[in-house]
């Protein structure tokens, strides 16, 4: 079979060129193939800007507003709603301690943090705490 190959391909005369890229076309072949962006992670002095600096603690109702009240005024996927007493009433009674590690560290539908990961702890067990009060 391969006999046969190298007969049709002498036999129609094809030719092989093999040719150098010039600096310009690498140029242009690198900018089409570059990815699409980059992960900065915090402390990596390589990613050019600073992180902003944090203003300090946010009030739980800030916090609220800005980061948990798509899930716990709605009730998405699972999470108690703010102000449902009979909701919160059995975490309540797990101790906060284990509502304070679920929030920080995730459970069940929740991701850690609830996706807030601009939040210190500080800044979700005030979060916590706002929910907590209206649901008593």
């Amino acid at each position: 079979m391969l006999k046969k190959l190298l007969v049709i391909v002498t036999a129609i005369g094809l030719s092989l060129s093999v040719q150098a890229l010039t600096d310009k076309q690498k140029e242009q072949i690198a900018e089409r193939i570059k990815p699409a962006g980059s992960v900065c992670l915090q402390g990596d002095a390589t990613c050019g800007a600073a992180a902003a600096a944090s203003s300090g603690p946010r009030s739980g109702d800030d916090v609220y507003k800005t980061s948990c009240m798509a899930c716990h005024d709605t009730g998405a996927a699972g999470a108690p709603k703010k102000g449902d007493k009979a909701a919160w009433a059995p975490r309540l009674a797990q101790g906060m301690d284990t509502i304070y590690g679920h929030a920080i560290n995730g459970f069940n539908g929740m991701p850690p943090k609830g996706t807030c990961m601009t939040c210190s702890d500080d800044d979700i067990k005030a979060a916590v705490d706002f929910m907590v009060e209206a649901s008593k």
